[in-house]
């Protein structure tokens, strides 16, 4: 199996050095680059093709939300997990929006950044617990400042859930990946995988967001969750 190829960029040497060694720990992975703000991430993204870059936020030159955008629009295969000291709501959906596949927080522990490169490269997205309950939380604040009506999917009788596909949406709602999932309800990947397709194709809802809401208009999840 061909190794996942990261490029590490950060303005800090001692973070960049950090990550290098804990990456270097792991035969899977193979360290192609370093870029010490956001341009020359964008310039070694083109040059070395990464799988994966792991991204600041506060960066000079170029910002990392904006650099993740330009990544993303450019190299669209390319992987980027924003590791940031920013554990906040706003930075989160900005991140979302230009297409990173995570946002860990730098005290995160090897564990936590090793599964957010597995997530990506599973084409999941993985966030750190404490803004997956932010997260959460924010879409149960706006619930609750809505009509239900206004936000929950029209479903058919004959088109509702089933038990299991019911657990699977409450653990997406609190922000669990496929793989956590599955080792949550002792059941495969590739199961998870095939409950999740079933549960948007049911709902007509084909995105994390929505899944999160209908979650709420059910009573899956509220801010005791998480």
């Amino acid at each position: 199996m061909s190794k996942t190829r990261i490029l590490i960029a950060d303005d800090h040497d001692v973070v960049r050095s950090g990550l290098r060694v804990l990456l270097r720990t792991s035969p899977d992975f193979s360290i192609v680059g370093e870029a010490s703000d956001g341009e020359e991430a964008v310039r070694l993204t083109e040059k070395s093709t990464p799988d994966v870059v792991i991204m600041d936020i506060s960066m000079p030159t170029l910002d990392g939300i904006a650099a993740t955008k330009i990544i993303k629009e450019r190299f669209p295969l390319v992987k980027v997990i924003i590791l940031t000291v920013h554990e906040d709501e706003e930075y989160a959906f900005q991140v979302l929006r230009a297409g990173a596949s995570g946002y860990v927080l730098k005290n995160a522990g090897k564990k936590d950044i090793f599964k957010a490169i597995e997530s990506a490269m599973s084409g999941e997205r993985f966030f750190s617990p404490g803004i997956s309950k932010i997260i959460v939380e924010s879409f149960i604040k706006r619930a609750e400042e809505q009509p239900v009506a206004k936000i929950a999917p029209k479903t058919s009788p004959d088109r509702q859930l089933t038990n299991r596909e019911t657990e699977v949406l409450k653990y997406i709602a609190l922000g669990y990946t496929n793989r956590q999932i599955a080792d949550t309800l002792f059941l495969s990947f590739r199961t998870v995988n095939t409950h999740r397709a079933n549960i948007m194709q049911k709902l007509g809802i084909h995105e994390t967001a929505g899944l999160v809401r209908h979650a709420i208009s059910l009573g899956l999840v509220n801010p005791g969750n998480g």
